[in-house]
């Protein structure tokens, strides 16, 4: 009788990202180099109020912050949206998906994004919509519930020597869990859904606010969205205020978005004394 090997394949990464619809639908991430870490505030059209408050001593979450939440729910999505939130990686493959240069630094930089999306306060005064609930929500909670970093194992150090530039700060496991409030949404179908190779192939961090908000409005916008100038400047957020500023800002981002496919055209125009950005959109990459 011959024996049967079975070999298990290891599953390829899903290149889809699954974000909580009510959480792209608000502001989190400054998009700019500015010291200004005051908190971020915002009125969503259909009411109320919405804030982003940093913890004592530390920054608002940034352009690299927006990277780490982006790869941080893509792999939740690829792990099957595990019920206790809890996502596991090795700080090496992470910085690797996400494109980003392994080295001393950038371990650094990825142990404080994970802080940070702990730490900061995400504030809703009836702002942030709980799908499963069918109510606004008036609460605080964080984009994390917990976060656990442990030192790679003894017998792993002699890998070590790979990583010039490190002291202390050796590549380590992560172990995060995304908080029950945006578990719930997506749960619910409440999403968002992204191309991660898309996503990683613009190397503008407005380019890729820009993407995740023209996914948001899709299902109602169809094939064109108009919007206020000012107003698209609040969501993203940008802290620039006068239309000449704002437009020499996105139209870099513009032209990287329609070179991709994501965008077909981008256009300011000027009605009265109000500006406008028109959109038309590039078919949907699954």
């Amino acid at each position: 009788m011959t024996a049967v090997t079975t070999v298990a394949r290891r599953r390829p990464a899903s290149r889809t990202v699954v974000l909580d619809r009510s959480l792209e639908q608000v502001p989190m991430f400054r998009l700019s180099d500015s010291a200004d870490d005051s908190a971020i505030s915002f009125a969503p059209d259909r009411g109320g109020r919405w804030r982003v408050m940093p913890a004592p001593g530390e920054r608002l979450p940034g352009t690299f912050d927006q990277d780490v939440y982006v790869e941080l729910f893509r792999r939740f999505h690829d792990a099957g949206s595990p019920p206790d939130g809890a996502v596991t990686f090795t700080l090496h493959a992470f910085l690797r998906s996400m494109g980003r240069r392994v080295d001393g630094r950038t371990y650094e930089q990825l142990r404080s994004a994970l802080t940070r999306l702990l730490r900061t306060t995400l504030e809703s005064d009836r702002a942030y919509h709980d799908a499963a609930a069918g109510t606004a929500v008036a609460g605080s909670f964080s984009v994390l519930s917990s976060v656990q970093i442990d030192r790679r194992r003894y017998a792993e150090r002699d890998q070590l020597a790979l990583f010039n530039t490190l002291t202390n700060n050796e590549p380590g496991d992560a172990r995060v869990a995304i908080s029950s409030a945006i578990r719930t949404n997506i749960g619910a179908g409440h999403t968002v859904s992204l191309s991660a190779a898309r996503y990683v192939a613009l190397s503008s961090p407005v380019a890729r606010r820009i993407y995740r908000l023209l996914e948001l409005v899709r299902p109602e916008a169809g094939s064109s969205w108009r919007t206020p100038l000012e107003r698209l400047a609040e969501h993203l957020p940008l802290i620039q205020r006068y239309p000449s500023h704002l437009q020499r800002v996105l139209q870099p981002a513009h032209e990287m978005l329609v070179t991709s496919g994501i965008l077909r055209s981008a256009a300011f125009a000027q009605e009265s004394r109000t500006w406008f950005v028109d959109y038309v959109l590039g078919p949907k990459q699954p």
